[in-house]
């Protein structure tokens, strides 16, 4: 609280202007703990600082003269059009940040029509984020289990709410060692629930828990199989999330699945590894159009989602920047961080020579600074 609130006097409303002013006050407004968690990298947290350094290495090649008093930001993603290419990436545990947590976020992506990948760690039911936003379009993003029929009752629960694709998670076959999580030893605060499990695991809240569910629940034993077992229980495209090598990229074109997002769980699971933005380009060429490729981590500003698109995503989605706009003023806060990276994007497209985003491509990268 500013000081002039605690003399009485009312003061200007601070003026929120790019995405780290919501992280400032994020992490001024969070307990400790919570900023901690949402804010945790692996280890030494270098691949995690390296997902935002790697989009302040590259250099763009704006085009002029190319008139571009009209621009549009449209792009489509598995078929279904979305205002911009930026969406929501599948993060945990939002009424940690604001108490209607995810269904402000689902309001949010709603309002501004783009996509929104729900996490199987909510602390809003499933159902309770399609009620909260009818209309909105969302992917669910999904772990596998020790037991399959967890994992397959979350399928047939999303496929009958008109969730329109599943994102698989695979680089979570443990939980990366997030340090100032271990120290603060990190809990759900007891009034919070990750939802969608709400009553399955009550006979076994004696074993040791993490994050919100038993420990050892996530299944290690996942494989490439798994994938042909997705297929086999559901009519949903399937995304795999978690792929930072062109080897991994061709084997999911060769399994079938519909879409790749070249990630590293925002820095929190093998610290050492690439930016997500360094390994987009081997992937992208690796795929050759034959699926659709994504990216998350790293995304601050407009010039950083008109990077990735040049490096061949189609769409970019954002993580921890949507928990501290959630932090801010709930669905509020998350339509003005969308808001200003869609006016951000639009202004670096044009100052690019760009009128939309089928324009944008690699001729736009200085390769010899990369």
């Amino acid at each position: 609280m500013c000081s002039c609130h605690q003399e009485g006097v009312q003061c200007a409303e601070m003026a929120m202007v790019c995405l780290t002013d919501f992280e400032e006050y994020a992490k001024e407004h969070l307990s400790k703990a919570i900023w901690d968690y949402y804010a945790a990298g692996a280890d030494e947290c270098c691949t995690r600082d390296d997902n935002l350094l790697a989009y302040k290495r590259i250099r763009l090649r704006p085009r002029i003269l190319r008139d571009v008093s009209v621009s549009d930001t449209r792009t489509t993603v598995q078929g279904t059009e979305i205002s911009f290419p930026v969406g929501i990436a599948p993060t945990a545990f939002h009424c940690l940040a604001s108490h209607e947590g995810e269904m402000a976020t689902a309001r949010a992506t709603e309002a501004l029509n783009t996509c929104y990948i729900t996490s199987t760690y909510s602390t809003c039911s499933v159902e309770e984020i399609v009620a909260a936003a009818p209309n909105g379009y969302r992917w669910f993003q999904l772990y596998v289990y020790r037991d399959r029929k967890l994992s397959e009752q979350l399928v047939q629960r999303v496929e009958a709410l008109g969730y329109k694709a599943l994102v698989l998670t695979v680089d979570v076959p443990y939980t990366g060692k997030r340090r100032n999580d271990i120290r603060n030893q990190f809990r759900l605060p007891p009034h919070l629930k990750v939802k969608n499990f709400e009553g399955v695991f009550q006979q076994e809240m004696s074993v040791p828990e993490e994050y919100g569910i038993p420990a050892n629940t996530l299944d290690p034993s996942i494989s490439w199989k798994d994938i042909y077992w997705l297929q086999s229980i559901t009519r949903l495209p399937i995304i795999i999330k978690g792929i930072l090598t062109k080897e991994d990229a061709e084997l999911a074109v060769e399994h079938g699945v519909q879409g790749i997002i070249v990630s590293n769980h925002g820095g929190r699971q093998l610290d050492g590894g690439p930016a997500s933005i360094d390994a987009l380009a081997e992937i992208v060429d690796t795929v050759a159009g034959r699926i659709e490729v994504y990216v998350d981590g790293g995304i601050r500003t407009g010039s950083d989602v008109l990077k990735a698109l040049a490096l061949g995503a189609k769409c970019v989605f954002i993580g921890r920047p949507a928990v501290w706009g959630l932090a801010y003023k709930g669905a509020e806060g998350v339509k003005e961080v969308l808001q200003i990276l869609n006016d951000e994007f639009r202004l670096s497209m044009a100052l690019s020579g760009c009128r939309n985003v089928a324009e944008i491509n690699r001729n736009l990268i200085h390769f010899s600074k990369l």
